[in-house]
């Protein structure tokens, strides 16, 4: 059987919203994809998203921060920047390899009470699971 083909979600830190991706991705597509994730910088799991996964039954406590391999890069089928910084800063992708932007505020510098930045981090993590079902609808239509 050959290799599933890569999906891979990059953002600033690899710690909250790539992870968040990743996640989502494995629970929704990890039957005909390998799901990864990486950052410019590696900035370690977020607590906050660990919690708002853990919430939505999708644990990604036993992921990895990781900066961007350019190996795994150049192999992906597609990449996914989540955020403007990644989107600008990601290294080059060769052209035969499909990229997308799925733009997403960063939930770690959001500000305000407990309940307020709560709501952030689940807004964020709804939407990013909003684009992985409709990723998952639009690859099916492909098949």
């Amino acid at each position: 059987m050959s290799e599933k083909p890569i999906l891979y979600f990059l953002c600033t830190g690899n710690s909250c919203r790539s992870q968040m991706a990743e996640g989502f991705g494995k629970k929704y597509l990890s039957d005909k994809w390998d799901v990864r994730s990486a950052g410019i910088e590696a900035h370690g799991l977020n607590k906050k998203a660990i919690e708002v996964m853990n919430a939505a039954g999708v644990p990604i406590d036993n992921q990895q921060s990781n900066i961007i391999k350019l190996e795994t890069l150049h192999k992906a089928t597609l990449v996914v920047t989540l955020c403007e910084d990644a989107k600008d800063r990601c290294p080059m992708t060769p052209p035969d390899i499909r990229t997308e932007h799925w733009g997403f505020p960063d939930p770690a510098q959001a500000t305000g009470t407990e309940e307020e930045i709560n709501q952030i981090y689940e807004c964020v993590r709804n939407g990013i699971k909003e684009k992985i079902m409709e990723f998952k609808i639009e690859e099916m239509k492909r098949e």
